[in-house]
């Protein structure tokens, strides 16, 4: 699943949904030039942005049109470089639990092989949204629509 347009940092990550169903999102990038950090590697925050953007991005397919949700805590672990030699890599995220108030999801990042490269849990936060952004698109998806195919 590719929306048409990339917004925000999808746009500056060059990021995609390659797929997403209730609870569960895949976003996949290849990570170039723009992700190195000075030592010549995938700087570590690339992979936690990913992390992160799969955690939070499970947990909005399942939230009404007037909620919302914010990162709470991350904690990442890092299982395995990434260099221009790893090539596409995917951030799966899953809901582990969603309540009225707190959602708990998980991710991992893997290469085009399944090997993990790393790893995060995730505490969300729920809330309802202010009036003015109920409504609001994200690429083709609505923002608070349950994201699929």
């Amino acid at each position: 699943m590719q929306h048409s347009r990339r917004v925000g940092i999808f746009a500056s990550l060059k990021l995609d949904f390659a797929d997403a169903a209730p609870g569960r999102v895949v976003i996949a990038g290849v990570p170039g030039t723009h992700a190195y950090n000075p030592i010549g590697s995938v700087h570590g925050g690339y992979a936690a942005t990913l992390l992160d953007s799969a955690c939070g991005c499970a947990t909005h397919t399942l939230l009404s049109a007037t909620q919302r949700y914010t990162t709470l805590e991350l904690k990442v672990s890092y299982h395995k470089a990434v260099t221009r030699r790893t090539g596409r890599i995917e951030a799966i995220g899953e809901v582990l639990s969603c309540g009225r108030r707190v959602a708990f999801a998980q991710a991992r990042l893997v290469d085009g092989k399944g090997t993990l490269l790393a790893s995060a849990n995730s505490t969300l936060l729920v809330m309802e949204a202010p009036a003015e952004a109920i409504g609001h698109t994200i690429g083709s998806a609505s923002v608070g629509a349950s994201v699929r195919d």
